[in-house]
């Protein structure tokens, strides 16, 4: 008996070792790419506008870079550059054409070069792309490279950005189009609103009145769900639009006897499958087909035949796996961590959830109402994080006054207020990890192709790397490398327009289709979308079924390994093909 309780103790230790939590996980990551960025030393690109014609024929600019202007950082040559600089104020008609007071620049001469700086260099128009488009190299003190490396402590007003910092830093980032803050008011306005909607009853009410119609088919349900969430993101690049989904889905696919893995696979993996394998996602490969200056939807039959091969066979993964869990649910990695869902569910089936009042009724239909009128905002209208914020606020809203009405669960006012201050607290949690995946780039430099950073330098390393190999081998590579380069940068049209410009060019030297360049990239941004602890949106999704990453990342890496096998068959067939 005392040996049982020796070897639990141990089992019980070395559980906890192998699953830390999800904050302690991005915390390593970012140390060690801080780490990194000391041995990698950081480099920069040239960019400029081009232009693409986006799915719906209207014609768009995008910054790319370019990839001839690789250059690592270094200290200016102020010597060389003084005298560079002389010769050019004596040339009005230059600096008329480059937008520079020549009164400016005389004053700039007046000053102690030893004391000059790109930042003083900016202020007088004189920035360092056109520097290095007028002198190349010549103008700065290539004896040593520099390194983009954040202090241990700092802000931007002190210091510079400290590494510590990470997490603050990391939640101001962008603005309320995107990551991180963004996306982080969009989940705290969609915890609220779901928090009144738990709170009415009607999803658990209308689970069980689904399970009661259906006596057993429920399970046909899930490969439809797969297909759905699959078109969603094949059509307009659905991602973070899968968090609120994935709210109503964890507590839907428990009571049906799976787990939250099945949940988040049914719901976030299967728009990651279907935006892999798009032939219109116009945030993806609309967008890397026009940096790449091909045409626009081209090789649609191609990849409709892909999507509709690797959405089956990913779907028919997700069964084997539900099914070995509906039959032995102990089986689940997640299953303790279920069981917060399974006792609430539990808990309502025995009260006056499990009947379905016409109350329930209209607040799903303000449910379902809503969630159409976000697809066709997104797709007809071009909806992003602002509108899909405020459109759940109203179906939260709605959904309160209608309980309010017909007295669900003894709701009153004061009680939507606290529902829907509930629902932000639970996902608060959440949205810090956001914060904290964003901090992951931000350490290694930022995206930002014309700030040196230790990432530009990975990305023109893997692009002289892959080059002057059999084309089979380079259009594999190319693959392997998106997928490697979205484990950091998750961005899809970030993603486009750091790595098109330089896979574009690469392809035509080695003799591979910019085509395949394109299926390259979307094939590698899309899948592994599921698995990056990097990405706001997986960890976004994964707070909502309290998932640990680390237990996610040990179901998730099998099946990668099955997508990227299904990636690979297609880019082999594609090299063989010709595919362009």
């Amino acid at each position: 008996m005392k040996e049982e309780k020796e070897l639990q103790r141990l089992e019980n230790r070395l559980t906890r070792f192998q699953t830390p939590h999800t904050y302690a996980i991005i915390f390593f990551v970012i140390i060690a790419m801080w780490l990194l960025t000391f041995v990698i030393p950081a480099g920069k690109f040239t960019t400029h506008d081009v232009e693409f014609t986006d799915a719906s024929g209207n014609v768009k600019t995008k910054t790319v870079l370019m990839a001839e202007t690789f250059r690592y950082a270094y200290n200016l040559d102020t010597a060389t550059l003084k005298q560079e600089l002389t010769g050019l104020s004596q040339d009005e008609a230059k600096l008329s054409d480059l937008g520079v007071d020549p009164a400016a620049l005389q004053d700039f001469l007046a000053t102690d070069s030893a004391g000059w700086s790109q930042s003083a260099l900016d202020e007088i128009g004189l920035t360092d792309p056109v520097l290095y488009s007028l002198y190349g190299d010549s103008i700065y003190d290539m004896s040593h490279k520099l390194h983009n490396t954040a202090t241990l402590w700092g802000t931007d007003d002190y210091g510079g950005f400290g590494v510590l910092n990470y997490l603050f830093e990391g939640l101001v980032t962008g603005d309320k189009y995107g990551s991180a803050v963004g996306i982080v008011a969009l989940i705290l306005v969609v915890g609220g609103a779901f928090g009144i909607i738990m709170r009415t009853g009607a999803v658990e009410s209308g689970i069980y009145a689904f399970i009661r119609k259906t006596k057993g088919l429920e399970r046909f349900s899930l490969p439809l769900l797969f297909l759905l969430f699959s078109l969603g993101g094949a059509t307009f690049g659905m991602s973070e639009e899968c968090i609120p989904f994935a709210m109503v889905m964890v507590p839907f696919v428990i009571a049906m006897g799976y787990d939250s893995i099945v949940a988040i696979t049914v719901t976030f993996v299967a728009a990651q499958v279907g935006n892999a394998t798009s032939w219109m996602n116009p945030f993806g490969v609309a967008i890397a087909q026009g940096i790449a200056e091909v045409p626009i939807l081209s090789g649609a039959q191609f990849r409709i035949i892909m999507f509709i091969v690797i959405t089956a066979a990913a779907a028919g993964y997700m069964m084997f796996y539900a099914e070995k869990i509906r039959k032995n649910p102990q089986l689940s990695a997640v299953y303790e961590i279920d069981a917060y869902f399974r006792n609430k569910i539990a808990t309502e089936s025995e009260g006056s959830h499990s009947e379905f009042k016409l109350g329930h009724k209209l607040v799903l239909l303000d449910m379902a109402a809503v969630l159409v009128w976000i697809v066709w905002g997104v797709t007809q209208k071009g909806y992003y994080i602002p509108e899909i914020a405020s459109q759940f606020f109203v179906m939260g809203f709605v959904a309160g006054v209608i309980a309010v009405i017909f007295k669900l669960n003894g709701m009153g006012i004061n009680e939507m207020a606290s529902a829907f201050q509930s629902g932000v607290a639970d996902l608060a949690g959440t949205a810090v990890v956001v914060g904290m995946a964003k901090g992951i780039l931000l350490v290694l430099g930022g995206s930002d192709a014309t700030v040196a950073s230790s990432l530009n330098t990975i990305l023109h390393g893997m692009g002289v790397a892959i080059g002057g190999l059999p084309v089979i081998v380079t259009g594999w590579l190319m693959y392997v490398f998106q997928s490697l380069f979205n484990l950091v940068v998750t961005s899809n049209s970030g993603q486009a327009a750091l790595t098109m410009p330089i896979m574009a060019p690469l392809s035509d030297i080695v003799g591979v289709p910019r085509q395949i360049a394109v299926l390259a990239y979307q094939l590698g941004s899309g899948f592994v979308d599921a698995f990056t602890p990097c990405s706001a949106s997986l960890l976004g999704v994964l707070g909502v079924a309290r998932i640990n990453w680390m237990k996610w990342a040990k179901f998730q890496l099998k099946m990668q390994g099955f997508l990227f096998l299904l990636g690979t068959i297609f880019i082999v067939i594609a090299v063989a093909i010709d595919f362009s």
